[in-house]
C-alpha cells in the first residue's frame, strides 16, 4: 500500500463529473447499502464519512426518517452539492453536510450511534488516526460500517457517463487521466484491516471480502 500515491480530497475541478458519475450508481449501489444499514439501523444519529454528493445519507434517511445523518467531506463543492442533493430529495430536515477532516472531527465524544463509509479508507494517509477518531465519537455499543473501496465503478454506464460531462469536465478528466476509469485503486486485504481496526481500540464483528470491495463491520 505504501507504493499508492493517497487522494484524500477529490480535486474540486474533479467534483461535477464525479458527481455525474455517482448519481449512476444510486439504485444499483447506494440504495442497496442504505437498505443494508436500515435493516440494523432505523433510530439514532449517524455520521458518514467522505459522504461525498450524500448519496447514500439521502437513500438512509429516506427510508428511516428516525435517524438524523451528518454528512462529512473535505470537498466543499461536494458538500454543496449533497445539500443541494438533500433539499431536491425533501431530506434537509434529516440530513446535514459540512466541510471536515475525517482526522481531525470537530464533534464531542460519544455523538453518535452509528459511523459508515464508502470508499475512503483506502484514499487515508493515516487510517489508524481516522478509525481512533471514529471510535471517539462513536457511543458505547456503537457500530461502524466501512465500505472500501466502494463498487460505485461497476454499476456506472460509462456511455452515458461520458455523454453527460461538459468540455470543461472532459479537459480537467483527461488532464487527470480519468476519463478511461481504467485506473487500478489500492485495496486493504483482511490481514491488512485487522491490525488496524485492533490499533484503534474496535472490536471486529465481520470483515468480508466482495468482488475487489472489503467490507468492515465494527463494534465499541
Amino acid at each position: 500500500m505504501n507504493n499508492w500515491i493517497k487522494i484524500e480530497r477529490i480535486p474540486g475541478v474533479l467534483a461535477s463529473s464525479y458527481e455525474k458519475a455517482t448519481r449512476l450508481a444510486i439504485d444499483a449501489y447506494y440504495s442497496p447499502v442504505a437498505g443494508e444499514i436500515v435493516s440494523n439501523f432505523r433510530r439514532g444519529t449517524l455520521l458518514d464519512l467522505g459522504t461525498g454528493p450524500g448519496y447514500l445519507p439521502i437513500e438512509i434517511v429516506k427510508r428511516a426518517r428516525g435517524v438524523h445523518i451528518v454528512g462529512v467531506d473535505l470537498s466543499r463543492k461536494l458538500i454543496q452539492m449533497a445539500t443541494a442533493n438533500a433539499l431536491i430529495a425533501g431530506v434537509s430536515d434529516h440530513v446535514n453536510f459540512e466541510v471536515g477532516n475525517a482526522g481531525r472531527l470537530r464533534f464531542n465524544d460519544q455523538a453518535f450511534d452509528m459511523v459508515t463509509s464508502t470508499g475512503m479508507l483506502h484514499s487515508l494517509k493515516n487510517p489508524i488516526n481516522v478509525l481512533l477518531e471514529i471510535n471517539r465519537v462513536l457511543k458505547k455499543g456503537g457500530e461502524s460500517w466501512i465500505y472500501d473501496p466502494a463498487r460505485i465503478i461497476q454499476f456506472i454506464d460509462r456511455k452515458k457517463w461520458k455523454a453527460s460531462l461538459n468540455i470543461r469536465e472532459r479537459f480537467f478528466l483527461r488532464f487527470f487521466g480519468l476519463l478511461g476509469l481504467h485506473k487500478p485503486i489500492a485495496v486493504y486485504r483482511r490481514d491488512q484491516v485487522i491490525p488496524m481496526i485492533e490499533a484503534a481500540g474496535f472490536k471486529i464483528h465481520t470483515i468480508e471480502e466482495d468482488q475487489g470491495e472489503i467490507r468492515i463491520k465494527i463494534w465499541k
